[in-house]
């Protein structure tokens, strides 16, 4: 439990610390009382002694009860801190992961922290922080009589060591069922996000018994988990019970032997009761200690993509876009899917990328994009390498609009402004330059339509167009599109046209990936992709009629298999 005393939640952990001690001295005014009022207000019939015993105790219980709320005030002020300090790098991180091709964004770090926090709130926290405090209530009741407190001390040792088996036979089994729940939630949302192919194709009834056999597996090993670890909660609980009735038996025996009075061995079976109920709590939730422990864990170790570094603002690019012989594959075992690709784009001018499906277009444009890292040669955005800007002021000033549009669970609006402040000028104007702003009208509520989670309520087009529309809001200088006219229809097609045209007019940058040669006729270069080669680059018409077989002029040598993605243009 390194974890509780890290620097940002030391000082909210002493706090907790000192209100346990002060607590637990505070808890042991009630056996006072009791020791008290058998030895002295019984003997002495004083029902003043007894008035003022009684206004010691509560003020002992008022004392106690403004140290237990201290507590559970400061461990769950450490709770927020550790939420308000790792949820917001922890989402930003897994965001990362995903946008770099190491996995897809999950919640996972997310629900840990929600589990640590919890934990910090709960029950077991503070039976910790009470545990500590076993030898002074031990010391107390030796005080009182060595016997008794060599009885205490025997049952404590017990109790000790059921909490000791309690954690070599539960922590891994524990460990081992959590992470086995974890991939059945994986393997639910993956089934969620796809659920439009497995019901379409009829194999919903496959898909769901499969993960039935998966939670069927795993409902097995919770069980097995639970019923030991109840097993050795209920002997925890019998235990204890036992150890009290023990020390009652043992002060019992010394009352008639007239070695100690009724007052301290019932003092004494109170006091051990209360030593003896944060290692019954230990044990009885020693699950939420593992849930925790293993949550720690995972959020401690190192994550594939590394936290952004500060980056030092550059000025507004002018758009200029320079490849210089990058090489990317996604690790040294297999071919790169790019290999040596330079070309260079001045600011204002369009580029259509073509190419056979797995030629390397999408992956391209993700190295343009800086969403992906090349092993070899560099991305350069005015000069500057794309992985040396701030990626939040470079946000203002691209667009992007990926193959597989995906919207926002929000407004038609918050879409179109990135989800932040909606400046209705701005939408609107995006929404024209996308020539999407009278479909948006027809909407049944305009530009405050909800989309419904990734658009479903829209249309592929309607995806489309809405998508270009955000890609394009506040002027951005470079604009990238994969495949944009994929969902279109012939009115759509012409609208992205005419966008296209207004986009070179304001000296706009774009770089498209496309198939259909209508929409490549009318860039200013084309650049053909085989097997990750750029294999040919020049003017986009003398490129076209290249491909198609007409002699032409000022163009790099096609190699021979440029052939095979003559079909990917046409």
């Amino acid at each position: 439990m390194r974890w509780l005393f890290a620097a940002r939640l030391r000082r909210f952990i002493v706090l907790a610390a000192v209100a346990s001690l002060l607590l637990n001295l505070a808890l042991v005014v009630p056996s006072l009382y009791m020791l008290q009022v058998f030895d002295r207000v019984f003997a002495s019939r004083s029902v003043e002694t007894l008035v003022m015993l009684s206004v010691f105790a509560a003020g002992g219980l008022a004392f106690a009860y403004g140290m237990d709320t201290a507590r559970a005030a400061a461990l769950a002020r450490a709770g927020r801190t550790l939420d308000a300090r790792m949820a917001t790098p922890a989402l930003e991180q897994a965001l990362q992961q995903a946008a770099s091709g190491r996995g897809r964004a999950q919640a996972d770090p997310l629900r840990d922290i929600a589990q640590l926090r919890g934990f910090m709130t709960g029950a077991g926290v503070q039976a910790l922080f009470d545990a500590p405090w076993l030898p002074l209530y031990l010391l107390l009741i030796t005080a009182m009589h060595p016997v008794l407190g060599a009885t205490a001390a025997l049952g404590s040792a017990g109790l000790a060591a059921l909490s000791i088996l309690t954690e070599r036979t539960t922590r891994t089994p524990a460990e081992a069922v959590q992470r086995r729940s974890r991939a059945l939630g994986h393997h639910a949302e993956a089934l969620t996000r796809h659920a439009e192919v497995i019901v379409g194709m009829g194999i919903n009834g496959v898909a769901v018994n499969r993960w039935r056999d998966e939670q069927v597996a795993v409902l097995q090993a919770q069980g097995e988990l639970g019923a030991r670890s109840s097993r050795l909660a209920a002997f925890a609980r019998i235990a204890r019970q036992a150890v009290q009735l023990a020390a009652l038996g043992v002060g019992a025996w010394l009352v008639i032997a007239e070695n100690a009075s009724p007052g301290i061995m019932i003092a004494a079976t109170v006091l051990l009761g209360r030593a003896l109920q944060p290692v019954e709590q230990l044990i009885s939730g020693w699950k939420q200690f593992v849930d925790a422990r293993a949550a720690a864990r995972r959020l401690a170790e190192p994550r594939d993509v590394p936290p952004d570094a500060p980056r030092l603002s550059l000025p507004a690019p002018a758009g200029r876009l320079e490849l210089d012989r990058v090489v990317f594959g996604h690790d040294r075992t297999r071919a790169p899917l790019i290999r040596s690709v330079s070309f260079a784009v001045e600011p204002g001018e369009s580029l259509g990328i073509v190419g056979a499906s797995g030629s390397g277009k999408t992956t391209l444009l993700r190295l343009i994009l800086g969403l992906r890292a090349p092993q070899h040669g560099t991305v350069r955005l005015d000069g500057a390498d794309i992985r040396n800007w701030n990626r939040d002021e470079l946000g203002a000033h691209v667009g992007y609009l990926p193959q597989d549009v995906s919207l926002f669970g929000a407004t038609v609006a918050e879409n179109i402004a990135r989800l932040g402040s909606v400046d209705s000028e701005r939408v609107v104007a995006a929404a024209q330059l996308a020539h999407a702003h009278d479909m948006i009208l027809r909407l049944p509520q305009g530009y405050d339509t909800p989309v419904g989670e990734a658009g479903a309520i829209l249309s592929g087009g309607q995806r489309q167009r809405i998508g270009l529309a955000r890609a394009l809001y506040g002027a951005p200088r470079l604009v990238v599109l994969d495949e944009p006219n994929a969902h279109l229809d012939a009115a759509g097609e012409d609208a992205l046209k005419s966008a296209l045209q207004a986009l070179k007019a304001r000296g706009t940058t774009v770089i498209i990936v496309g198939h259909r040669p209508g929409l490549m006729a009318q860039l200013d270069k084309l650049g053909v992709l085989h097997d990750g080669e750029l294999a040919a680059f020049g003017p986009a018409g003398a490129v076209l009629a290249r491909l198609n077989g007409a002699p032409v002029q000022a163009v790099r040598p096609l190699a021979p298999h440029v052939a095979t993605v003559q079909g990917a243009a046409a």
